[in-house]
């Protein structure tokens, strides 16, 4: 599936009303050089009408990139942007794998419903996580 034709698809999904959008994406630098030529051209793709879209590089890939796209696509320097890492997706792989036979052979409501389980359990895990880390002492801070 092409990237321009995706992020085309999610930008035109419920986003009426919203000023602008950010795009975190591990190749964001090159990408967008070029998609609104691509949007244009493309007979499927069309795109809201932001005032402002921001493309940037997820804080994990944007080290392997030269020192230019730092300081133009790293999250940190975006202004509005807030702390994210962009890289949230990519953290949850890992565990997924392991349920990927199970998977494979299922329909797709049942994959569906399967990967929806797992990361409910995954964001519950989290959230109480969270409890733990609101009990610790000043005795357990690293600083």
């Amino acid at each position: 599936m092409n990237i321009d034709y995706v992020i085309c698809q999610a930008l035109n999904y419920r986003t009426q009303g919203l000023r602008g959008a950010i795009n975190l994406y591990d190749m964001s630098c090159r990408w967008i050089l070029n998609f609104r030529d691509w949007v244009a051209a493309g007979e499927y793709l069309s795109f809201p009408d932001f005032e402002q879209f921001v493309a940037a590089v997820g804080k994990f890939h944007i080290s392997a990139h030269i020192k230019k796209c730092f300081a133009l696509f790293s999250p940190n320097f975006i202004k509005g942007i807030g702390q994210v890492d962009g890289e949230i997706l990519e953290t949850l792989w890992a565990a997924l794998n392991l349920i990927s036979k199970s998977a494979r052979t299922m329909t797709i409501a049942g994959r569906q419903e399967l990967l929806d389980d797992h990361m409910r359990d995954w964001n519950w895990k989290k959230l109480v996580g969270m409890g733990e880390l609101s009990r610790l002492s000043e005795e357990d801070l690293p600083y």
